[in-house]
């Protein structure tokens, strides 16, 4: 399970290291996308999830499908860690999520995935949960 939160600078090639931990669950071999909200962050995808959201995105109606599909296939990239523990982020996804070498950059394990974010937009989108909020939630899910 993809889980903790870090910091790490993104250097003048656009590349980020992804902690050792997170590597190991993520395996070899990965998927770099855009967020599937209204997030300006990127989603990292362990192979095996993503060939199950493709999966449930081809079960769709074709028309919604088709709207999904452009928006999520056309930023995505296949990806693998270089022998230093880093990635490549296309300046697409960069600017998308932006992200620079100027701005400190959240990586958060989120379960199934790995969420990249710009570390002021992550302290915003943080600060806004609040306790009455998750104890909501936890009770819809019945946890």
């Amino acid at each position: 399970m993809l889980m903790s939160e870090f910091q790490h600078n993104i250097d003048k090639k656009g590349r980020i290291f992804i902690p050792a931990k997170l590597r190991e669950d993520l395996g070899d071999g990965f998927v770099l996308s855009k967020a599937l909200d209204s997030s300006k962050c990127l989603f990292i995808y362990p192979a095996e999830e993503w060939r199950k959201l493709v999966q449930k995105i081809s079960e769709l109606p074709f028309s919604k499908a088709r709207t999904l599909q452009r928006y999520l296939y056309a930023g995505a990239v296949e990806a693998s860690c270089d022998t230093q523990g880093r990635i490549l982020l296309p300046p697409v996804l960069r600017a998308f999520a932006e992200l620079n070498e100027e701005t400190t950059a959240t990586i958060v394990g989120a379960a199934n995935r790995i969420e990249i974010w710009n570390t002021d937009n992550w302290l915003r989108e943080t600060q806004n949960i609040s306790q009455d909020e998750i104890l909501s939630i936890l009770e819809e899910c019945e946890l």
